[in-house]
C-alpha cells in the first residue's frame, strides 16, 4: 500500500528532525507540506498559464482568476489531502472513515474559508500579488488546519476515566 511506502520513508527522515518534533508533527509537516507545495504548484500553473489571469466564466457565476485557481487547486489536493491524513498522519485515530471524511470535510471547509478571506483581503484589498499572498495565507491556514485535524477530524478516542 502506496501509505506504508510513504511511511517507511518519513521513518528513514525522520531522526534528522527527532530533536526538534514529535513524530507525528513531522509527519504532518511532510505530508502537509508535500500536498502545500503542489497546491501551490497548481496555483500558480493555473493561475498563470491555464486561466492566464482572465477571468473564469462558468453558468453559475464568474470567478475572479486567483480564486477560481484557488478552487481548482483545492480540487485536486483535496482527495489527496485526506488519504495523507487518515493513512499516515493520523492512522492511529479509532473515529470511522466516514465520519472521518466527514469531519476532514468540515475542518477543510473552514480552512477553505480561511483562505478565501484571506485572498480576497491580500488580493482585492492589499494588492499583494496573488501567488505571494497563497504562500503567506498558506502558513495561516496550516496552523488551523492541523489543529482542526488533530483535535476534532482524526482525535483519538478518550479513554474511560477508571
Amino acid at each position: 500500500m502506496l501509505s506504508q511506502l510513504i511511511i517507511k520513508i518519513l521513518d528513514w527522515l525522520y531522526p534528522l528532525f527527532r530533536r526538534f518534533l514529535p513524530r507525528q508533527t513531522f509527519y504532518y509537516a511532510a505530508c502537509g507540506g508535500g500536498n502545500t507545495l503542489l497546491s501551490i504548484l497548481i496555483f500558480f500553473v493555473t493561475y498563470n498559464f491555464v486561466l492566464r489571469k482572465q477571468l473564469l466564466h462558468t453558468p453559475l457565476v464568474t470567478l475572479s482568476p486567483h480564486i477560481a485557481a484557488m478552487v481548482i487547486s483545492f480540487l485536486l489536493t483535496f482527495p489527496l489531502g485526506f488519504y495523507m491524513a487518515r493513512y499516515v498522519v493520523f492512522s492511529g485515530s479509532a473515529l470511522r472513515g466516514r465520519q472521518q471524511l466527514m469531519r476532514y470535510m468540515l475542518s477543510t471547509a473552514g480552512s477553505v474559508l480561511l483562505n478565501y478571506v484571506n485572498l480576497k483581503i491580500m488580493v482585492d484589498l492589499l494588492h499583494f500579488y496573488p501567488t505571494i499572498a497563497q504562500i503567506i495565507n498558506t502558513a495561516i491556514v496550516i496552523t488551523f488546519s492541523y489543529m482542526a485535524q488533530k483535535h476534532f477530524a482524526f482525535r483519538k478516542k478518550k479513554r474511560a476515566e477508571s
